[in-house]
């Protein structure tokens, strides 16, 4: 079947993206926060072990992010003035809840991640899978104080469904379909695509191809430097894409520090989130021109 979720717009036929204080390249962090079961598999480090139940080596390999290294990287983004655009599991708010109160002490912005990283939606009748969204939302709502307005889909992962429902519940963007440096409208009324990264990830760069952290440090660098070329004449969207039980393993993480002090010591860059890079380019981008511009083509 053909994909009727977004149009195809190539970049170089758009009007220009303005960022505020004429910023060329809108930085922000995706922090996963991620809760796992005990008895599915999932990310691992060792597939000899991947399918048993337990799981001490994969799943302590994981366990590692909210016990020891979120707050490494805390540490590191309160040093740069960075907040995080979170992908929250909601069985992290019971489960880990000190890491809910670090953020709302610092206004991180909360997406909705599915329940937990071991459930997807696939299979999921229309009914049902409203039913789980509802409860992952509403859960994030309760224990943060803030609605989501993002989702990014555990392994992001999606239904055909999913934006519709996504927008019947109040959010209006998703990160899942990575095929963007800037945002644009989805055929979804009142939903957008905001860019993330399946490629400048710490899943994909470590894990998928044993990298070093010098090696991450230097694509990180080359990943914002081109995009800051790019943007001479209309703004772009960086993302870095993180999970503390990978990059903030303590042989990695100064890697990861050189990184964000490279980008946020940069001027024309807007530290912010994802939450506020939709609703800028909401508030810029009147649907009805996205609507035009699509007809023109």
């Amino acid at each position: 079947m053909d994909n009727e979720l977004f149009e195809y717009s190539p970049i170089t036929e758009r009007p220009p993206l303005a960022w505020p204080g004429d910023a060329r390249v809108a930085f922000y962090v995706g922090l996963n926060v991620e809760h796992y079961q005990v008895d599915r598999p999932s990310t691992s480090i060792f597939g000899g072990t991947a399918g048993l139940a337990p799981d001490p080596c994969n799943y302590g390999w994981r366990d590692y992010g909210p016990r020891v290294g979120i707050w490494r990287l805390i540490d590191s983004l309160d040093r740069h003035g960075l907040r995080a655009s979170v992908l929250l599991n909601s069985d992290v708010c019971s489960r880990y809840p000190q890491i809910i109160d670090a953020g709302r002490e610092r206004g991180w912005a909360w997406l909705a991640h599915g329940r937990d990283n071991s459930t997807f939606q696939a299979g999921m009748t229309r009914d049902e899978e409203l039913a789980y969204l509802t409860d992952v939302v509403d859960t994030i709502e309760k224990a943060t104080g803030s609605r989501p307005k993002g989702w990014l889909g555990p392994a992001l992962t999606e239904t055909f469904e999913t934006p519709q429902l996504l927008a019947e519940l109040g959010l209006s963007y998703v990160l899942d379909w990575c095929n963007d440096d800037q945002p644009y409208r989805l055929n979804v009324p009142g939903m957008l695509s905001v860019p993330y990264s399946i490629e400048v990830n710490d899943v994909s760069l470590f894990v998928g191809k044993s990298l070093s952290g010098a090696d991450f440090r230097q694509i990180v660098i080359d990943q914002f430097d081109q995009l800051y070329e790019d943007s001479a004449h209309s703004g772009r969207v960086m993302a870095l894409c993180l999970h503390p039980f990978i990059v903030n393993q303590p042989f990695r993480h100064k890697y990861l520090d050189q990184a964000l002090d490279y980008i946020a010591g940069r001027s024309g860059v807007w530290l912010t989130t994802s939450d506020e890079i939709a609703e800028h380019y909401e508030r810029t981008h009147p649907a009805a021109d996205a609507a035009g511009e699509q007809g023109a083509r």
